[in-house]
């Protein structure tokens, strides 16, 4: 059984940063990817990664919020630069086989359980 643990969520302000992890016990997937709930709205692809480092990412982050990971520790990251005020969400880490679809949630197939970020004005 997979368990994914995030952390490094929390209160800055705009233009801040923030660097979230997720470190996955159990096997190794391909991808592993970032999706994000804001208030009252559904959840969004953020960015994805492979297993030989190729990226992908929401169009609304590029060149603000980079991802990566380290396949030794089973640890994918998220670091958040220039964070503005609707990046406000619950942000969640997933990880699947392959890389086909990867912005479509139902592809994944283990989430962690959320860690929240709050942007500030």
């Amino acid at each position: 059984q997979v368990q994914l643990v995030e952390s490094g969520g929390g209160l800055v302000q705009a233009g801040g940063s923030l660097r979230l992890s997720c470190a996955a016990s159990g096997r190794t997937y391909y991808t592993m990817g970032w999706f994000r709930q804001a208030p009252g709205k559904g959840l969004d692809f953020v960015a994805a990664i492979s297993w030989s480092g190729s990226t992908y990412y929401a169009d609304s982050v590029k060149g603000r919020l980079t991802i990566s990971r380290d396949n030794a520790k089973n640890t994918v990251y998220l670091q958040m630069n220039s964070l503005k005020p609707e990046d406000t969400a619950v942000y969640y880490c997933a990880v699947r086989r392959g890389i086909r679809d990867y912005t479509v949630q139902s592809e994944y197939s283990n989430w962690g359980q959320g860690t929240q970020v709050t942007v500030s004005s």
